[in-house]
């Protein structure tokens, strides 16, 4: 197997060619601020007032949206339908506060969400590409300022839409989706992942282009996002939502490709924290719950916490919630990580599960290679990780993949088992190009690549072939301006216990 290692001066030439690339493909919108990591996190007016024109300068009428609706969050305990909040949209002619964000894609629907700032009545008019099917869809808002979402539903699977939305007769957003394949049908299908925009690469013009160009069916996004640092400060959650949802980048994003979402320590609390840490109630955890859920669009949980499994054609993605369940108290002992009942289900997910692949994230790595497990499934319930594993297995459970976050950079390892079968785990955590751990383990053995994190703006993307004589899978690593760095095919036999 082969790995990269990069050098900090490397690294340092890679920035350098980042910037010089940047500044050729975006030579009429210069970058205006450029905010560090350790002001990210805190989070105050000033520095976030710099991510607005951390790329491209934002129209002057959302601008002043933010800031005035900012100020609200500041300094009052509110929510989006608070008056002031409603009346600031509609003094800086804002028809929607939020989204349009693409959701839960089926072979014959998706989901829209948005937070319209008003009642009027909403008309969404999507065609497909092909020009055979027009639909025009309804929906009354019940609140100015409440996030809803909306189901167009009775479509043709493996067809490419357009869709336009419409307030008062007047467009106000656009975009494009594919639905997925029938399941006795899918030839190929294209997923998009990363962990760790820590808002800065929320606004990040060139890496939301490079996903976009990808075509993706998809993307999961595995933590460390939008809030960041804000702990129990409900309100300003709030306002790091806000200051997503105002990002042009973001909005093309979203408007496009359907997201799946789960959390990480900044947007659970704050950093490294997790479960019930001192001064964190019961409630504390499920008005955080609460306000994870209203602000993306995953298909419906009906249990405690954030994770979920939603079916994708011939691919089974589960996102698993590694924050909100942890027992601090019991840290290294069994269920300490999941809990007892996320376990549970993820084991009968993956024994249920017909789908030929099995996609589960993870917010922090599965394996222990990089800063001694700080953080990991091994330092918090290495018995509740063999115990998956061996179920994997003894049942045989084939097509499993283990994505990770958390640890800044982009790695790959394979995860050596006493059986002589080895699960493959991918972790991009680099939307946001921050410094993070060391590259390559200290044992790199079973490494496939490792890159660090400071100036490398990268996603992941898993190519799945159906159609092939054997399914297989492709990984590849690509960064902010379309270059693929990495690429590794693994053939389904790899992916099937005791074969």
């Amino acid at each position: 197997m082969r790995f990269k290692k990069i050098s900090s001066l490397f690294a340092f030439i890679v920035t350098l060619f980042s910037t010089a690339t940047f500044a050729q493909r975006t030579d009429s919108i210069p970058v205006k601020h450029d905010v560090s990591l350790p002001q990210a996190h805190k989070g105050t007016l000033e520095i976030d007032s710099l991510l607005l024109d951390s790329y491209v300068r934002l129209p002057e009428n959302i601008r002043k949206f933010y800031l005035e609706a900012r100020s609200v969050f500041e300094d009052n305990a509110v929510d989006f339908t608070d008056e002031r909040i409603v009346a600031a949209a509609a003094n800086n002619d804002i028809p929607l506060i939020a989204g349009p964000m693409l959701g839960d894609i089926k072979e014959n629907g998706v989901s829209i969400w948005l937070r319209p700032a008003s009642k009027n009545l909403i008309e969404i008019e999507i065609a497909d590409l092909a020009g055979k099917e027009t639909k025009i869809y309804f929906f009354n808002p019940s609140v100015a300022g409440q996030a809803e979402r909306i189901v167009l539903g009775n479509l043709s699977a493996a067809t490419k839409y357009s869709y336009l939305m419409k307030i008062q007769g007047a467009e106000v957003a656009k975009g494009t989706f594919q639905t997925a394949s029938k399941i006795e049908e899918t030839s190929e299908l294209r997923l998009a992942f990363a962990s760790d925009f820590h808002k800065i690469g929320l606004h990040n013009p060139n890496l939301m282009e490079a996903i976009l160009a990808r075509d993706p069916m998809a993307m999961l996004l595995l933590g460390d996002l939008a809030v960041d640092d804000r702990d129990t400060n409900l309100s300003m959650h709030r306002s790091d939502y806000l200051l997503r949802d105002v990002s042009q980048a973001w909005k093309k994003l979203a408007a496009n490709v359907p997201v799946y979402a789960t959390w990480d320590d900044h947007d659970y609390l704050n950093n490294d924290l997790s479960g019930l840490p001192k001064g964190v109630s019961k409630e504390d955890r499920e008005a955080l719950r609460a306000i994870w859920a209203e602000n993306w669009n995953n298909p419906k949980n009906e249990s405690a916490g954030i994770y979920f499994n939603t079916r994708i054609a011939d691919v089974e993605v589960i996102m698993l919630d590694t924050r909100s369940f942890r027992e601090n108290e019991r840290r290294g002992a069994y269920n300490s990580y999941l809990g007892e009942e996320q376990l549970s289900w993820l084991k009968d997910v993956l024994i249920t599960s017909p789908a030929t692949f099995k996609v589960i994230s993870s917010g922090t790595m599965w394996s222990d290679f990089i800063s001694d497990g700080k953080d990991s499934w091994g330092t918090w319930d290495t018995l509740g990780r063999e115990e998956l594993y061996k179920l994997i297995e003894t049942e045989n459970i084939p097509g499993v993949l283990l994505l990770s976050g958390d640890r800044h950079g982009a790695r790959g390892f394979t995860i050596p088992r006493n059986s002589g079968f080895a699960f493959y785990e991918f972790g991009p955590a680099s939307l946001g190009g921050v410094p993070g751990p060391e590259a390559i383990a200290k044992d790199s053995s079973t490494q496939l690549f490792g890159y660090l994190g400071q100036g490398l703006k990268a996603f992941g993307e898993l190519t799945f072939s159906m159609n092939e004589e054997e399914p297989q899978v492709t990984f590849r690593l690509i960064d902010e301006y379309g270059n693929v760095m990495e690429e590794h095919s693994l053939l389904y036999r790899k992916l099937i216990p005791n074969q």
